[in-house]
């Protein structure tokens, strides 16, 4: 069943985040505001070395307070493109230069609410080319073997729907399902 969308507005914007209000109506006729939040598109990138590891970086997040490993991954900018977007921010957070990604996945983590896209990408190839640019991003950079990846998800070492996402992705991808 679709919902008819009779309009939508704007109720707070800034680079980050955009709130709005639709004017929808259900399938069974009922009619209401429902908040959307708008946000730009994600890229990240889950680097794998020939060792069967991948790039991590360990980090707080101070909305819920959490440490976890997460793979790179940023918003994608006006100019470029999800997989540019992927290996900037490799090498902005990691100082690993990727120069070929292929899509892996791609998710919408919480379409009942957000438009929120994240494109996944891997790499198979890195080169280390100097300390990241960015340098509030993380506490450790660190390649972590694949074997290791459930019991981190288990013990919630690893929380974020975009590292969640491609990391199971590529523990489908070793099982060979």
């Amino acid at each position: 069943m679709q919902w008819k969308i009779h309009g939508e507005r704007p109720i707070y914007e800034n680079p980050w985040v955009n709130l709005w209000l639709a004017d929808v109506e259900q399938p069974d006729g009922r009619r209401w505001e429902y908040h959307v939040v708008k946000l730009r598109h994600l890229a990240v990138a889950a680097i794998v070395n020939s060792e069967k590891q991948v790039l991590m970086m360990w980090r707080h997040r101070f909305i819920t307070d959490t440490w976890a490993w997460e793979l790179p991954m940023g918003l994608v900018e006006p100019d470029e493109t999800p997989a540019e977007a992927a290996a900037r921010e490799a090498l902005e957070e990691t100082g690993w230069k990727v120069s070929d990604v292929k899509p892996l996945i791609y998710a919408q983590p919480a379409n009942g609410i957000t438009d929120s896209e994240h494109f996944v990408f891997r790499a198979d190839a890195a080169e280390y080319v100097g300390p990241p640019t960015e340098r509030n991003e993380s506490d450790r950079i660190e390649w972590i073997p694949l074997s290791d990846l459930r019991g981190m998800i288990n013990r919630r070492e690893i929380v974020s729907s975009g590292t969640l996402v491609g990391v199971l992705h590529l523990l489908l991808d070793e099982a060979g399902l």
